[in-house]
């Protein structure tokens, strides 16, 4: 496929610090010749050093990606839109008719793993949640239709 051809996707959700980072990190690595994946957050909270640790376990670097808006993004078409969490599926913005908005809800890392001391044991959540948008994305041209 030609770079014309493929389809540029969003990622959401609040921080754009560790899910919509996975997912875009994920979908670059294993469908980078279909999509053109980006990311944001209804904040911008800085990429979460643990979810960039444990993507670089899977094979997957993140340290290059940065957390940003939606302002912040270029000017790009999507053909699709995916809410990671019930935060940014709420504050969701409007795109245009062509888009079409889809919901994956997932487990926030950083909220739960707030207050933890054992190291290993916060890293085992960014894992779960990790391997679970894998999974998810590597079913993202079937799930999308």
């Amino acid at each position: 496929m030609t770079k014309s051809s493929k389809q540029n996707i969003l990622f959401l959700c609040s921080g754009n610090s560790c899910r919509s980072q996975m997912a875009e990190g994920f979908t670059r690595a294993l469908l980078g010749d279909r999509f053109e994946a980006y990311s944001a957050g209804v904040e911008a909270r800085g990429v979460a050093p643990r979810a960039v640790a444990v993507m670089k376990e899977a094979g997957v670097d993140i340290s290059a990606q940065r957390s940003k808006l939606i302002d912040d993004l270029p000017q790009v078409d999507f053909d699709y839109v995916v809410t990671l969490c019930d935060q940014a599926k709420e504050s969701c913005p409007y795109f245009p008719a062509r888009t079409r908005v889809l919901h994956q809800g997932f487990d926030d890392p950083p909220a739960l793993t707030a207050g933890m001391t054992d190291e290993e044991a916060a890293l085992a959540v960014y894992r779960r949640v990790r391997d679970e948008i894998r999974a998810w994305v590597e079913h993202l041209p079937e799930t999308l239709g």
